[in-house]
């Protein structure tokens, strides 16, 4: 096999569609994240004022839950995509894929200690249990998904109903350990509070993970019917899928708002996970009719740049809040000092410089540093990143 064979996949070969929605996802990420921080520095007794608490509830409405589902939704595609053309280029997919989610597997372990809440872990895990279904169908594919969809509610109710609401008052032990100077101390807290809060809580082991797995396969799908391929042909089938999610979405809320018990209803079969991921559907159905529409064509080149660098983007973000939030650096997380608006505007400063950055490195490099990285474990090869005029 020759270097060509691992040559990378030509701009014009890439679905700018499907990089615009992981950028899209990195802007929630980043929001999402960065206002966790508020959370965890605010006192048990406070209570924003009608500002914030507006901001705070609008982020959690548009963002929270579904930039994380989305990615998954993405990851389900690019894996089917990666099956592809290892087959294509003679790879047996199945021992390249492990070894890419081992290493998946370390750069999560790093990205663990600049931030408690990774979620590439969980992708290099459900990832090797997505290797079993490669070969489904559109249909089969879409018939896992839509049994897994049925079953969150169930799995969310027993979960709660077993260990509680997830909360960050599983961490508070560990607090002073975030607020300390030392960057060694600050590090074993991203660790225990990935242990702690996500590998032995079955909030993620149960729940957060047959919701990704869901949507896993709901990407899978996509991809098998080359559905963003042919994006422009499919504006039908993107306008029936707005409207459907919409409707069912308008039909929850209602239901939710309606029913004399629902706090009995969801210790049964807890419906919050059918809101997030309905919500999810519907903005992605939205940012896809905007985009065959020819709308916000700067916006969405943006957040095209800043999602073909989705993983060294996405780490970037946790570094830098390390310095943001910890007592290592400004300690922004460590006392109630500003405001909740001010975590979402310094959110969305690191999203911009991400952008122009990203765009910057772009002109001369095929790739971010981290997907090089990651690309040339996964092939054990020396690769070349630049681009070559």
């Amino acid at each position: 096999m020759t270097l060509t064979d691992f040559a990378p996949v030509s701009f014009n070969k890439r679905v700018p569609i499907v990089d615009m929605l992981r950028g899209w996802a990195l802007l929630g990420v980043v929001l999402m994240n960065y206002s966790d921080f508020f959370s965890m520095g605010a006192p048990d007794n406070y209570k924003p004022d009608v500002f914030n608490n507006i901001l705070l509830t609008g982020g959690s409405i548009l963002f929270a839950s579904k930039s994380w589902t989305l990615l998954s939704f993405l990851f389900g595609y690019g894996f089917a995509v990666l099956m592809q053309n290892t087959a294509n280029k003679g790879i047996d997919t199945n021992s390249f894929f492990l070894k890419r989610m081992f290493w998946l597997f370390v750069i999560a372990f790093f990205n663990s200690m600049f931030f408690f809440g990774d979620i590439l872990k969980d992708y290099a895990f459900l990832g090797i249990i997505l290797l079993m279904f490669q070969k489904c169908s559109v249909k089969t594919s879409l018939y896992i998904a839509a049994l897994l969809f049925l079953l969150i509610p169930l799995v969310t109710s027993l979960v709660i109903n077993f260990t509680g609401p997830a909360s960050f008052g599983i961490l508070a032990p560990y607090f002073p350990l975030y607020k300390s100077h030392s960057l060694l101390q600050i590090f074993w807290f991203g660790l225990l509070g990935t242990w702690k809060g996500q590998v032995i809580n079955l909030n993620c082991t149960g729940t957060v993970h047959t919701v990704m797995f869901c949507c896993f396969m709901m990407g899978l799908a996509a991809k098998k019917a080359a559905f963003f391929e042919n994006i422009m042909v499919n504006k039908r089938a993107v306008i029936k899928i707005w409207a459907v999610s919409l409707a069912l979405l308008i039909v929850i809320i209602i239901l939710n708002l309606s029913l004399r018990k629902p706090a009995l209803i969801a210790k049964y079969y807890n419906p919050d996970y059918w809101v997030v991921l309905v919500t999810m559907t519907f903005t992605t159905a939205s940012l896809c009719w905007l985009y065959v529409a020819g709308a916000l064509k700067t916006f969405f080149a943006a957040m095209q740049s800043i999602g073909k660098m989705t993983l060294t983007n996405y780490i970037m973000q946790n570094v830098i809040s390390i310095f943001l939030f910890s007592g290592f650096g400004f300690g922004l997380a460590l006392t109630q000092r500003i405001a909740a608006v001010w975590y979402y505007l310094i959110a969305l400063l690191v999203y911009v410089l991400q952008v122009y950055l990203s765009k910057w490195w772009l002109k001369y490099n095929y790739y971010g540093p981290v997907e090089w990285l990651w690309r040339q474990l996964s092939y054990g090869k020396r690769l070349g990143i630049k681009i070559k005029n």
